[in-house]
């Protein structure tokens, strides 16, 4: 420890020099500067706001600390900021641009770091920072392919340290930063939210705001739906729960209060939570998503432009380090993984719709490269599951509005607690009816109407003894709340036609008339109009929905069944803003990728009639028996269609007659009367 304190105090001095010093030449010498100063800003401002609330600035001081920290990335800043690669370009080159406005992405993480007093990270960044000046004061000697070198052995050399400490943060739940802000800080004093180092924008301020003004029993009531729905998984996915002492914890700032109700509630359970934050460093980012509890973000136009930074590092041999280093990171925390029983997210939605601009300065996979991505998720997961078995698994997710949302905020928020407590009996009886009049059936037609171009074909499985198998799960509110579906896996072979929608978000990505036609199951075609070349709309999709596959199987078919949340979201007119969460439950869905079933096929599930789900598997999933590698995708991505963009869902039997589901997006199966009475005062 001593030799890291000297070695933080030797690099911070070194780079204190940079500052001044002309050794660098122009246009160069610039971003040496800013980003010299931001390391020392970081280190300065991150030290004088830690502490308990006695020590703590007043909440004036606190906010303008943190916009000091993300200042030039918010906004019309971020046009002058080397994190901005087109920036960066503009300014150092494209041969060197590139290659720094990465690097600063990078730092731009010891925000975090030394939030939370990882010194060892802080140095480690200190030192690549001082060696890429290093270079560069010997310019002439050096070029952009040793920059490049500099920076692929240090994410490789460091990847030991990285990715044990990434698979710890999952599983330890000693490593309590934000568990014991979470559970001791004073919540009615709004200045423990800048704590986490996160961006703090309006909505964790006003979210923590709103929390507060709620009765314990509101906050107790919503946490328990949270918390019973994990239980209930586990029930009804007949998996031991008596074996799990862990549970992973993800949420957005603001829902403090909402998380230390479940950490309550799970610990009654026998459960410690795990809560880690969305990862900062390039080899644990998983493109521009934030898997982990995070804060808004202060740009997601720079979470965009740095999502395939480790092109800069992706080879084979960097592939297999990494799964080497996964795997004994896993084998050291063999015990605590076997204890692991999943995640519990909670999900936030409102936010301003997000539509990327595609930087040709910002790096991309190449197609070697996406094939090497490829195959490491595969084997990734592979090794995952060997550790965290998914038969043993479970997990949950809810969604709630944050303010951003519009002046309503208070209104919807309040309407989603609603929608997520809904009778769940009364769905289970209706949904039974639509299944048995779906287990009759060859396959389903989809139809969409007006503009909506789908016209879809989904081959369902065959049953053997109809009297004691079902094809498709009546989904109430467990781990996916709220209610409101049921799903199956279809049968690939015979599956084509048409998908289509007009306007959907994915993943908080915008697509504009998005088509995903199928041939035996499989992707066959795919498109949009985001951008103005069929190119850019292709790579778009290929990209954020095929996460770099050729194709990928239709993993899932479904039918949402709750209209009360289509309806609110049209009267409020938020549909471009609710999360595939509960939009999935407003018309059909299907899913690109796994089924709902991956790693846990052979668990026995039944629905509250008795029978046992069987269609759990596709022709692709089942190849787990003879090669596991080629038996899934990890990515599964739903796709809804709105009731107002739907013309028929019917059910086809094998000698060609129909029994109709939906038709010109209304409820007209015999039993399902009662879904239709939340639409009865809209206006199509």
């Amino acid at each position: 420890m001593e030799e890291l304190k000297e070695r933080y105090i030797l690099s911070l001095e070194r780079i204190k020099d940079i500052i001044t010093e002309e050794n660098v030449r122009e246009p160069y010498r610039d971003y040496f500067r800013r980003t010299a100063s931001f390391i020392i800003m970081v280190n300065e401002t991150v030290s004088q706001g830690n502490g308990n609330h006695a020590e703590t600035p007043d909440m004036e001081t606190l906010r303008m600390q943190n916009d000091r920290l993300y200042e030039d990335i918010i906004g019309d800043n971020y046009e002058s900021s080397y994190a901005n690669p087109a920036y960066a370009v503009k300014m150092l080159g494209k041969e060197y641009g590139k290659l720094l406005s990465f690097l600063y992405a990078e730092i731009r993480g010891m925000i975090v770091y030394a939030c939370e007093g990882r010194l060892h990270d802080i140095v480690i960044h200190n030192e690549l920072f001082i060696e890429i000046y290093n270079l560069f004061e010997y310019e002439e000697e050096n070029t952009a392919e040793e920059i490049q070198k500099a920076i692929y052995w240090f994410v490789s050399d460091y990847s030991d340290v990285t990715v044990e400490y990434r698979v710890r943060e999952q599983l330890d739940p000693t490593l309590s930063f934000a568990t014991d802000i979470i559970m001791h800080a004073d919540l009615n004093d709004l200045r423990y939210l800048y704590r986490f180092g996160e961006y703090i924008s309006e909505n964790e301020l006003k979210t923590a705001e709103h929390l507060n003004s709620l009765p314990q029993e509101k906050i107790d009531a919503m946490a328990f739906t949270f918390t019973e729905g994990y239980r209930i998984g586990f029930v009804k996915g007949n998996k031991d729960f008596s074996k799990k002492e862990i549970v992973n914890i993800r949420y957005s700032l603001g829902f403090e209060r909402i998380v230390r109700a479940a950490v309550i509630q799970f610990a009654k359970l026998g459960l410690k939570p795990t809560i880690y934050r969305a990862a900062v460093n390039t080899i644990n980012k998983k493109q521009h998503y934030k898997i982990g509890y995070c804060g808004t973000s202060a740009n997601k136009q720079y979470d965009y432009d740095h999502k395939a930074d480790n092109a800069i590092y992706l080879d084979k041999a960097f592939a297999e380090r990494k799964l080497g280093v996964l795997r004994v990171a896993y084998e050291k925390y063999r015990d605590l993984a076997g204890k692991f029983a999943g995640p519990a997210v909670m999900e936030i939605f409102g936010e301003t719709p997000f539509v990327p601009k595609n930087k040709e300065e910002a790096y991309t996979l190449s197609e070697k490269q996406q094939k090497i991505s490829v195959n490491y998720d595969s084997e990734a997961g592979q090794i995952v599951n060997e550790y965290i078995k998914g038969e043993e698994r479970s997990f949950t997710i809810i969604a709630y509005p944050v303010p951003e949302i519009g002046e309503n905020f208070k209104e919807i928020f309040d309407e989603v607690v609603k929608i997520n407590t809904l009778d769940y009996n009364l769905y289970e009886n209706i949904q039974q009816t639509i299944i048995d009049a779906l287990d009759q059936g060859d396959y389903v037609h989809i139809r969409g109407k007006g503009s909506n171009q789908t016209d879809l074909k989904v081959r369902l499985y065959k049953l053997d003894d109809p009297e004691k198998q079902t094809k498709f799960e009546n989904c109430v509110a467990d781990v996916n709340i709220p209610v409101g579906e049921v799903f199956t896996s279809p049968q690939l072979e015979g599956t084509e036609g048409r998908l289509h929608v007009s306007q959907v978000y994915l993943n908080e990505l915008k697509y504009t008339d998005l088509f995903v036609d199928f041939k035996d199951g499989m992707v066959s075609d795919y498109g949009c109009s985001n951008f103005d070349t069929e190119e850019e709309n292709r790579k778009y999709i290929r990209e954020n929905v095929l996460y770099h596959h050729e194709t990928l199987p239709l993993g899932e078919f479904a039918i949402g069944t709750n209209t009360t949340a289509y309806v609110m979201a049209e009267k409020y007119q938020i549909a471009d803003k609710m999360p595939i969460l509960i939009a999935e439950k407003m018309g059909p869905h299907f899913a690109v990728g796994d089924t709902c079933y991956s790693w846990a096929e052979e668990n026995k599930v039944c629905n509250p009639d008795g029978k046992e789900i069987v269609a759990k598997d596709n022709e692709v999933s089942i190849l787990r028996k003879e090669d596991v590698s080629r038996a899934y995708v990890n990515c599964h991505t739903d796709i809804t269609i709105p009731y107002n963009e739907l013309g028929e869902i019917s059910v086809v039997k094998s000698d060609g007659t129909r029994i109709t589901i939906i038709l010109d997006g209304r409820f007209v199966l015999e039993g399902t009367e009662e879904l239709n009475k939340p639409l009865k005062n809209m206006v199509d």
